[in-house]
């Protein structure tokens, strides 16, 4: 049996990258997923087309995380679809490097707002739908929680923050069958960092060089560790942070 049979997942940002990987697996193991995206709608329906042309079953929802009234109507249909929930991925993101001299309260507030209050926003919905039975939260992270870049003060803030809320969480809602466990990736290959330039760089390759499995990584091997800690392989983990990094050390 698949492990994710019958289930029912929402991966949020998930029109490319690491979340389109995250979407397809999860369909892949059973689970129905509902692909979320803000903008992106061609991006989102190609990853349901994927899905439903390999037997899976999938829709998409526009939702911005990090407007209240767009959670609440990503939950409701994902109830009026499917039914219920029982697992949400937290993969909704931006990233802003910059000088220090360089950071403005825009910048600094909009990384915070769908890094961090986004999440939030969205396990505050997912609880209502999980019930009594319980669920399951990944929220994806990265290894710059960790060890944080120069210029990528804001950004490494939010995503420790994440990690805290992780920590936080898992210990007041385990009693409610509710496990919620971080992935930190590494550097990964996916269509924003070809677009920011990252990939083929001098940064690219001083990181690889600083990686024990000597790659970059690829959004399918976030993806498999993503449908472990979904799985009831994973039953005894909770509050979690789990590199997936190839080994990478000194960011």
């Amino acid at each position: 049996m698949n492990k994710l049979e019958n289930k029912v997942a929402i991966v949020t940002g998930a029109s490319k990258g690491i979340g389109a990987s995250i979407a397809k697996y999860f369909a892949a193991e059973g689970a129905k997923v509902v692909v979320n995206y803000a903008s992106n709608k061609e991006g989102a329906d190609k990853v349901v087309k994927a899905i439903t042309d390999s037997g899976g079953k999938a829709i998409s929802v526009q939702g911005d995380v990090s407007k209240a009234a767009d959670v609440t109507r990503l939950f409701e249909e994902t109830k009026n679809a499917f039914g219920s929930l029982d697992i949400l991925v937290n993969n909704a993101g931006i990233y802003q490097y910059s000088p220090i001299e360089e950071v403005s309260a825009d910048s600094f507030q909009q990384q915070f707002t769908i890094n961090v209050w986004g999440s939030l926003l969205a396990i505050q919905a997912s609880l209502k739908l999980f019930g009594d039975k319980g669920g399951n939260i990944i929220n994806i992270s990265s290894e710059a929680a960790k060890t944080p870049l120069p210029t990528g003060a804001v950004y490494s803030a939010t995503k420790a923050a994440l990690d805290a809320i992780t920590i936080s969480l898992s210990k007041e809602l385990g009693a409610k069958n509710v496990r919620i466990n971080s992935i930190l990736p590494g550097i990964v290959e996916t269509e924003g960092s070809h677009s920011a330039g990252f990939i083929g760089s001098e940064a690219e390759v001083k990181l690889v060089a600083n990686t024990p499995l000597g790659r970059t990584g690829q959004p399918e091997d976030i993806a498999k560790v993503a449908v472990f800690l979904a799985s009831d392989d994973a039953a005894w983990i909770t509050g979690e942070k789990i590199s997936v990094s190839g080994g990478i050390y000194g960011l």
